[in-house]
């Protein structure tokens, strides 16, 4: 099968997947506890409204029409790019646009994370299995054990009493200091904005504020790579191949890093390509204890006081991401290894 079949059929596929998050997250937002309506008239400054300003509201947003009728109403929408207002999180934002301001935060932070903790993740796997059951092996797989077992929040509070609090060494919330302004939205990336714009002094800044999340996200994604990477090493070492290429005489570093370590990233990339996906749809832990506005921190906000609108875009948002990656990952195999046919 060619690639471009294989994409078709891989797109077709995730056509039932995306209806299918999209109709449970529709329903099951409808079944959490609180009213949109009572949160939207509190935050117009109605804090105990009588029954009809509450009857004609509910008519305003559509939530009196029976439940299917909503339902259809919602998926039409969400395809023909009108995703709602919010009413809560952020009001009279409209939900694309909310959406569109808060998932680059998300994605310089998973990016950022996932850069590093590939590239030391990668190294280090093969180092550990080069160096099977000696001191390096038993001390990387120690710390890649206490990065799978260590919960994100307890090492983001430990990080800001520290280094925040104690030795003041990195502001503890936020990306960026209040008194700088934010740089003209050009792409939407303070980074890239801030020189683009020429606020050179925002980038160190911003930089200094993103070190203490992006450690931790690399901490805890870095022990998943490293375990699976040396785990995929060890086994490529044991191949046919690679005792070949020893007999022959060819230096251990070439063995390593011409005939065994190419063949080894396969399995990592799943790893690498879960765990990014998993970082786009929303540090949710990370950002809620360092304060950072991205998509998981909206997802928190959206559940608690009940936004539909939002819930369900950022959901949806977090489906396309997921689905995108994983079928980026699949390609990737291909690419890495000529023997896989789609």
């Amino acid at each position: 099968m060619s690639l471009t079949k294989y994409l078709v059929r891989r797109l077709i596929a995730i056509i039932p997947i995306i209806f299918g998050v999209m109709t449970l997250t529709f329903f099951l937002s409808r079944m959490m506890p609180g009213d949109p309506v009572l949160a939207l008239l509190q935050s117009q400054g109605i804090p105990h409204p009588n029954p009809a300003v509450i009857a004609a509201k509910r008519h305003e947003l559509g939530l009196d029409l029976p439940i299917i009728l909503q339902y259809f109403r919602y998926i039409l929408d969400l395809f023909t790019g009108n995703w709602g207002e919010s009413y809560s999180v952020a009001t009279g934002s409209q939900v694309i646009d909310l959406i569109g301001r808060r998932l680059p935060r998300t994605i310089d932070l998973a990016l950022y994370s996932m850069i590093i903790a590939s590239f030391i993740g990668i190294k280090v796997g093969v180092i550990s299995a080069t160096n099977r059951n000696k001191i390096k092996d038993t001390v990387f797989r120690g710390m890649a054990l206490i990065g799978v077992a260590f919960p994100i929040f307890f090492l983001g509070m430990l990080m800001q009493f520290f280094l925040g609090y104690k030795l003041d060494i990195f502001p503890t919330v936020g990306i960026k200091s209040v008194q700088y302004p934010y740089p003209p939205t050009i792409t939407g990336f303070i980074l890239i904005d801030s020189i683009l714009g020429g606020y050179f002094y925002l980038v160190g800044d911003y930089l200094i504020h993103m070190v203490m999340p992006v450690f931790c996200l690399s901490f805890v994604t870095l022990a998943s790579i490293v375990r699976q990477s040396r785990s995929s090493m060890l086994e490529v070492l044991e191949q046919d191949y690679v005792r070949t290429a020893r007999a022959k005489g060819c230096k251990e570093r070439d063995v390593i890093n011409t005939h065994a370590l190419k063949n080894s990233l396969i399995p990592t990339i799943t790893v690498i390509g879960l765990n990014f996906a998993s970082l786009l749809t929303g540090a949710v832990l990370t950002e809620t204890t360092f304060g950072i506005y991205g998509i998981g921190l909206t997802l928190v906000d959206a559940i608690e006081k009940s936004d539909y609108w939002v819930l369900n875009g950022v959901v949806f948002m977090m489906a396309l991401i997921f689905v995108a990656t994983t079928l980026i990952t699949d390609i990737a195999y291909g690419i890495l290894d000529p023997r896989i046919r789609y």
